[in-house]
């Protein structure tokens, strides 16, 4: 089956998230064709796949909870938008970062090809994100890294990068990706335990 980009169905979405997860060399030169309509590739792909974890994770923490402690409604629910949010930012994050850093390991700098291999490149970490459903599998999320290959993968195809600069432009890439996501997680910490003091509502 064909992905149509500009389609943000159900079908279609699964089926990128397939694709790029099993057979990710061949979808790369397929996404790289596509149009880059920065757009739809959030409001149609990304922000699904956000929501998907944010859901996942509000279940765990205020139904099941962790350690015996459960997050009310309201804090869950506000714990929840801000990781749809930030996961959004995080996206956003990377693809800028890979696009300022394009010119100096000689690739193409191109907005809409970096915000593609952000956005599909970061499939399994927020698929990885639905086993907060249930906080004892949660660890299971490391599956998440899978991600650090197919953005590996995906280099050359979405940003023209020459195979020679290709391992320290991904290194580069993902040490500033990693201080992102750690202060991302560290608000997210901050404001889910803030919001604990909002009680059991």
């Amino acid at each position: 089956m064909t992905v149509d980009p500009t389609n943000a169905s159900a079908a279609n979405i699964i089926e990128r998230a397939k694709n790029i997860l099993l057979q990710p060399q061949t979808e790369w030169d397929r996404i790289a064709g596509e149009p880059a309509d920065v757009g739809k590739i959030y409001i149609g792909y990304v922000l699904p796949l956000a929501a998907l974890a944010a859901i996942c994770g509000f279940i765990g923490m205020s139904v099941f909870g962790i350690m015996g402690i459960r997050f009310g409604l309201v804090p869950g629910l506000i714990g929840a938008i801000l990781q749809v949010v930030l996961g959004l930012a995080g996206v956003f994050v990377l693809a800028f970062i890979t696009n300022a850093l394009a010119p100096s390991f000689g690739s193409q700098q191109d907005m809409g090809q970096a915000h593609k291999l952000a956005a599909y490149g970061s499939t399994a970490g927020f698929l990885g994100g639905v086993f907060a459903i249930f906080p004892p599998l949660a660890i299971l999320g490391i599956v998440g890294l899978y991600s650090l290959a197919l953005i590996y993968l995906g280099l050359p195809r979405l940003m023209k990068t020459p195979e020679d600069k290709r391992a320290v432009y991904f290194i580069v890439i993902i040490l500033v990706a990693i201080v992102v996501w750690i202060v991302i997680g560290a608000v997210m910490t901050s404001l889910r335990m803030g919001g604990m003091g909002l009680g059991g509502y």
